[in-house]
């Protein structure tokens, strides 16, 4: 089979439609950025689920006219209008009905309490490597260290920490310690690598008695960094 390596790459393109699709493109990329000045947001992190569904719904509107010939870009400032007042007619009733907005938005979900994360039937809440790194991030040794953590309904987690005389033993979360994992642990404290439960002795390990993992790692107690 023979490809036409023109057909794919090029077809009927010639420079006076080359031209007419930058012309387009800028055009439709500048409408994006205005509706997100006018959207009143300052970065991509401040969106939740809702507006992250709106600038889809931009993305397509702003697609087609950006290099098709046939597609007019006055129907995709239409397009562009039209959810900007329906956006902000949104937003108006999340501003006035609370409970409008925990059906739009959601509601915020605790993740992390007193040292230990959050389970519901057994199943994690988060991705463990991402939500790791965000912590790491936060200068966060391990899970002890952490008093509460609460997923904001924008993706941005809220940290707040026990003070240095509180910090508990927890959950290594460095990449060299955690991956020390096994289901024997070692001697003294031990942390699951599932819930960031800590036993206290060698016969305490087996099965976690708060979510049956079977996997543990050596807990640490050291302070955070700040």
């Amino acid at each position: 089979m023979e490809f036409n390596w023109k057909d794919i790459f090029i077809s009927d393109l010639h420079w006076g439609l080359a031209g007419e699709i930058i012309i387009r493109t800028l055009i439709m990329f500048v409408m994006i950025l205005l509706f997100l000045r006018m959207s009143g947001k300052k970065g991509v992190r401040q969106l939740s689920l809702f507006e992250v569904a709106i600038i889809i719904g931009l993305g397509s509107a702003a697609g087609d006219p950006m290099f098709n010939h046939d597609t007019a870009i006055l129907p995709a400032i239409i397009v562009f209008i039209s959810i900007l007042l329906f956006y902000r007619f949104i937003t108006w009733l999340s501003s006035k009905y609370e409970w409008f907005e925990k059906v739009l938005e959601g509601e915020p979900v605790y993740v992390i309490i007193e040292g230990e994360f959050v389970i519901d039937n057994d199943e994690p809440l988060f991705a463990k490597d991402e939500f790791f790194a965000e912590m790491r991030q936060k200068s966060i040794e391990h899970v002890g260290q952490v008093k509460t953590a609460i997923l904001e309904t924008n993706g941005q987690v809220s940290f707040f920490y026990y003070a240095d005389e509180e910090v508990k033993d927890g959950l290594p979360i460095l990449p060299k310690i955690y991956h020390k994992k096994s289901k024997t642990g070692t001697s003294g404290k031990n942390a699951c690598t599932f819930c960031a439960h800590v036993v206290d002795s060698d016969t305490d390990k087996g099965k976690c008695p708060r979510c049956h993992n079977e996997e543990w790692v050596a807990a640490i107690c050291t302070t955070r960094l700040t």
